[in-house]
């Protein structure tokens, strides 16, 4: 029987899984993932501040699979053998396949600064997330016995789409800081530390600003066009004057790394042409050189036909190409030519707080409590593409009104 395997249960994988599990044709199905579960990675940042608990942005895989036709396999991946159809694993037998589904998301991206990954905390998956959250409670509790400052200081690393949201829920949660180190809320400094000055791009300046402005108004302490030079332990050393190369120090028991994502490092550990874990496709999403591996999500690089640049990788572009790689699959199985893939971005909603948010739907610009409620209205969406009506029931987001 035709095996299809898909690696990675993100929003990709799962978007493919659900499309090729509808499919009346006579094939297996192989999902593996390292994880037993699916976890909402665009909503990361509410584990990371406490905002929400973990086993709300999370279910498991095992719910959305179905037994007849699909087999979960719950293992890690070191190395695809494209040349053989054989995918290795950290432990166990190998998997052979005649269709391949790449999906193995993103890993963070410390661009070769010092001290990174020793000293700062990432925010890649639940765990990660779950540790800054643990951190911080440490650190807030800890310091009714050493009284030291920099227990009440987070820096967050980077003023992308994702450092912004986590301010806003690390602002959302500073009361309940204050509360567990009994100090006043004010005692609780928040600092962001960014390499440019021109925040949130993907936004006309006027709209980025809106929520900068918010966050600086609720107490955020923005250093901008401060590129980052090395984390020492509890210490971040940016460079204040680019003419004169001159570093500063700024100390914090929390330091949280934000500033990007490249694709899993399994795309470079096998060989793909890639950069930064990311391959440029074909039209269909095919890898160049194996028009039955398909690569899709954080690992895969679709160029924007608007401005010959790759798209960025969200939750909405991953969604997309997993269900174009499904119906490309199913073509291909029934002997028909593929399709090439297209997107058309519906916007973007970036959240600031459970009730406060401002973005783009279309080409219509939103701000406040309404963006807040189409953000939670996208969430759901998205798990109803990968999970389902169940899934959306159990996990959306409907508390649309506080």
């Amino acid at each position: 029987m035709t095996e299809v395997v898909i690696l990675g249960a993100g929003y990709a994988g799962l978007r493919t899984l659900k499309e090729l599990q509808q499919s009346k044709e006579d094939f297996h199905i192989t999902l593996v993932d390292k994880n037993p579960y699916h976890f909402e990675a665009t909503a990361l940042h509410e584990v990371a501040a406490g905002t929400q608990p973990k086993d709300r942005i999370c279910y498991d895989i095992q719910d959305v699979v179905r037994p007849s036709k699909t087999t979960f396999l719950q293992a890690e991946v070191t190395k695809i053998d494209r040349k053989n159809q054989k995918i290795f694993f950290k432990s166990g037998p190998e998997l052979t396949y005649d269709y391949l589904v790449v999906a193995l998301g993103f890993e963070s991206e410390s661009f070769g600064i010092p001290g990174v990954k020793e000293n700062a905390l990432e925010m890649v998956d639940i765990d990660s997330a779950e540790a800054v959250y643990n951190h911080i409670v440490d650190q807030m509790n800890g310091y009714r016995k050493t009284k030291d400052p920099n227990a009440l200081k987070i820096v967050v690393c980077g003023a992308g789409f994702t450092g912004i949201e986590l301010l806003g829920s690390l602002v959302e949660a500073r009361k309940r800081y204050a509360g567990m180190a009994q100090v006043d809320e004010n005692q609780i400094e928040i600092y962001c530390v960014e390499a440019v000055t021109r925040l949130l791009p993907m936004f006309e300046e006027k709209l980025a600003n809106y929520g900068i402005k918010h966050l600086e108004d609720w107490g955020i302490h923005f250093l901008t066009g401060k590129p980052i030079k090395e984390i020492k332990p509890n210490v971040v050393v940016y460079e204040d004057n680019k003419e004169t190369g001159e570093k500063v120090e700024l100390a914090a028991n929390t330091i949280i790394w934000t500033t990007g994502v490249s694709g899993s490092h399994v795309i470079a550990d096998s060989d793909f042409e890639q950069r930064r874990g990311r391959v440029m496709v074909n039209p269909d999403l095919t890898d160049p050189n194996h028009a039955n591996v398909y690569i899709i999500g954080d690992v895969s690089a679709v160029k924007n036909p608007e401005n010959d640049r790759p798209f960025p990788t969200t939750a909405q572009i991953a969604l997309k190409m997993g269900s174009c790689a499904a119906k490309n699959i199913k073509a291909q199985i029934k002997g028909q030519p593929t399709q090439p893939f297209s997107f058309k971005s519906l916007g973007s909603v970036a959240s600031i707080g459970n009730t406060h948010a401002f973005g783009i739907v279309g080409k219509t610009a939103i701000k406040g409590y309404p963006a807040s409620f189409v953000k939670k209205a996208i969430m759901d969406r998205s798990l109803l593409e990968t999970g389902g009506v169940k899934e959306m029931l159990s996990k959306g987001r409907f508390d649309l009104y506080h």
